[in-house]
């Protein structure tokens, strides 16, 4: 049996390490931290194309994840599908909408936008709730044979050693690992809140003043922020009163959320997914700079990660 190695924990190297054990590799995870501890843990994990490059490889992952999620809904693993208000404008992405299933997506009826929002999709879309669908996957990795090491990675030249293939879903860790100074931070600080009887809808049209509701079983996550080369990880209460005045303003609530917890986390910016084998370490694939989409897009890279791996 060939044996891979995936270096970090979050939703790309979990889903990495799934789809390399499905194709019958025996498969080990070596990460700084575990899955609870990973940026992957923090965020609202809506299915949503946002901030990540290239866009015509971006749509074609987000299509392979939506069908693996539609095949992964088992009870209480975190997966559901809900509908989903996606704000656009004459700059927006909207390829990903021809690849949704027939009667899936429709225009947003006025009465349904929020304040503010000239022009929006409404979508029925995956959602998978970190902290039911990553203990799910790892104990699924686990299940299969997988072995989990715990350690810290410092070099390429390291990397290379760990096995036959390694693949690297380090995210932003990769800008040290692989000393890449185009992948960059972009802060997002949310709100993780008692339910609220409000849509969900997402509105990135305007940068630096992201605004999104996400509905869960026992929460609902309201953002955000989108601050690039932030490495700011500290709760700024600045940026929590913008976070409620923007869904306040929005008309979707008339009341200010209970606010059981705010986080902050740093997505991977790159000006395009990482996603390639090494020159100098030829057995190294590269698998990280996804933006704000690992969760849209994880599955999808983690099939063709296995094509590409299969055909060396």
């Amino acid at each position: 049996m060939t044996s891979a190695t995936v270096i970090g924990c979050g939703i790309i190297g979990l889903t990495t390490a799934v789809k390399l054990q499905e194709s019958g590799f025996k498969v080990a995870i070596v990460a700084k931290e575990g899955f609870e501890n990973t940026l992957s843990n923090k965020v609202g994990a809506i299915w949503f194309p946002f901030e990540i490059q290239p866009k015509e490889k971006a749509n074609r992952w987000a299509t392979l994840a939506y069908r693996e999620y539609q095949k992964d809904i088992t009870k209480d693993n975190g997966v559901t599908f809900i509908p989903f208000i996606t704000a656009y404008n004459d700059d927006s992405n909207m390829d990903w909408i021809q690849q949704l299933p027939k009667g899936s997506v429709r225009e947003a009826l006025p009465n349904e936008l929020p304040i503010g929002m000239e022009k929006g999709l409404m979508s029925t879309v995956p959602l998978a709730e970190p902290q039911l669908y990553l203990p799910y996957l790892f104990s699924r990795f686990k299940h299969s044979g997988g072995i989990f090491k715990k350690g810290a990675v410092s070099s390429l030249k390291e990397a290379s050693t760990l096995d036959r293939f390694v693949v690297n879903c380090t995210g932003l860790g990769a800008r040290q690992l692989c000393n890449d100074v185009d992948l960059l931070p972009m802060r997002g600080q949310i709100l993780r809140c008692h339910k609220m009887n409000i849509p969900s809808y997402a509105d990135s049209t305007q940068k630096g003043a992201l605004s999104y509701v996400i509905n869960r079983s026992e929460d609902c996550v309201i953002g955000g922020t989108d601050y690039d080369n932030d490495w700011n990880t500290n709760v700024e209460p600045n940026d929590t009163r913008l976070i409620v005045e923007r869904l306040l303003n929005g008309g979707s609530s008339q009341n200010a959320p209970d606010i059981i917890e705010e986080i902050v986390g740093l997505r991977p910016k790159r000006h395009a997914v990482r996603f390639e084998f090494d020159i100098n370490f030829p057995n190294v694939f590269h698998n990280y700079g996804h933006g704000g989409a690992g969760f849209t897009v994880a599955w999808g890279c983690a099939i063709e990660v296995v094509e590409q791996v299969n055909n060396q």
